[in-house]
């Protein structure tokens, strides 16, 4: 029987997972998820020497319903899987929670207030640990933050140019998508040596976008803010905008909080410039002029942000692009590279995305550590 470590990552309409070997190497020995919960949800999950499978799961199927159908396919190879801990993947770790940890009722309070900053992945997120402490109460629970790569980064880059009292308040840029980055640092590192120690501008581009640029392997800049909805345009995320636009939207449009709210976060970007889809794969198969205009402002504007993110550091030694879109669109890998006009030294690169690995590196490294 092998004790094993079950890497969660929580949204509203999916669960994901892997499951790795609880030993050095972290063997990964399965991995599925839970997709189109709310609509059509079907699970399905493989994994090393175990049969695979697809199901349909009811209508009225639940994030727990997922859940369960996770842990259930897993402990029904209980004579060879022990799940010993469940790694929670967590958007938002606010200025208190800067490394991986193990969770206990109060932190789980104390992350719930932090909700308001992450409003589409935080109670998700949290949902997750409270289904997978009923469902495995002997199970250690650890939650590994999305923010605490960008953690270490200097007041410059993380201050508003807000009163000092609202800063001190907690009102300041902590950026996302820090186990992406984490995860192309170790690659790095452990690939390219030459380029770890250089000037790296990561874009991770999926249905949530954002930009980091690293110095010797640390976050010295990124493009999200105090909210996962800054910087980039994104699938249906606004990106930045002009807070005076906000306001308007609030005092001359009478569009209330929650609307103007939803709007930013559901239906903008690629979805609101285009009046079609977030799909890039749809936009770029499609022939509307709206679809086009859409990838061409989504294009220029990473390329803009990459030219900011160089002034952050310097300059620019590489530039590697992750996520669903920056590994699959080549035309939008393309499209930005040809914005940039890169001297030829620069080194581009396509890194899967792997937040789960990383997770489940950070997650064996504090076990380790408590054991000892």
């Amino acid at each position: 029987m092998s004790d094993t470590l079950l890497v969660l990552n929580a949204g509203s309409s999916s669960v994901k997972f892997q499951l790795f070997a609880a030993e050095s190497h972290l063997p990964l020995l399965a991995s599925g998820a839970t997709d189109g919960i709310g609509t059509a949800p079907t699970f399905h999950a493989f994994g090393n020497g175990v049969p695979n499978i697809k199901q349909t799961l009811s209508e009225k199927a639940t994030q727990e319903d997922g859940l369960k159908a996770i842990i259930g396919w897993i402990e029904g190879h209980i004579s060879v899987w022990q799940i010993k801990a469940v790694v929670h993947r967590i958007v938002h770790g606010g200025e208190e929670f800067t490394a991986p940890i193990r969770m206990t009722s109060d932190i789980f309070h104390r992350l719930k207030k932090l909700i308001p900053l992450a409003p589409l992945h935080q109670p998700h997120n949290l949902a997750a640990i409270g289904i997978a402490e009923r469902l495995l109460p002997h199970c250690l629970q650890i939650a590994c933050f999305d923010t605490a790569f960008h953690a270490t980064r200097d007041a410059l880059f993380t201050a508003f140019a807000l009163p000092r009292t609202l800063r001190e308040k907690g009102v300041k840029r902590y950026g996302f998508h820090g186990l992406s980055y984490e995860w192309i640092a170790y690659l790095l590192r452990r690939d390219h040596p030459d380029l770890a120690k250089g000037r790296i501008v990561a874009a991770h581009l999926g249905n949530g976008a954002s930009l980091c640029a690293m110095k010797e392997g640390k976050s010295v800049d990124t493009t999200m803010g105090m909210t996962a909805l800054d910087g980039l345009p994104m699938g249906t995320r606004s990106g930045a905008i002009d807070a005076g636009a906000v306001l308007y939207m609030i005092q001359e449009l009478g569009l209330g909080p929650d609307k103007v709210e939803h709007i930013l976060y559901e239906e903008s970007g690629l979805k609101g410039l285009s009046g079609l889809d977030n799909d890039v794969k749809k936009l770029l198969e499609s022939n509307e002029p709206a679809a086009q205009f859409a990838l061409a402002y989504f294009t220029l504007k990473i390329a803009q942000y990459m030219a900011m993110m160089g002034v952050s550091i310097g300059g620019i030694d590489g530039i590697i692009f992750t996520g669903g879109i920056g590994e699959n669109a080549s035309s939008i890998r393309e499209a930005v590279v040809k914005h940039l006009n890169l001297p030829a030294a620069v080194r581009v690169l396509v890194i899967p995305a792997n937040e789960e690995r990383m997770m489940a590196m950070r997650a064996f490294a504090l076990i380790e550590e408590t054991n000892s």
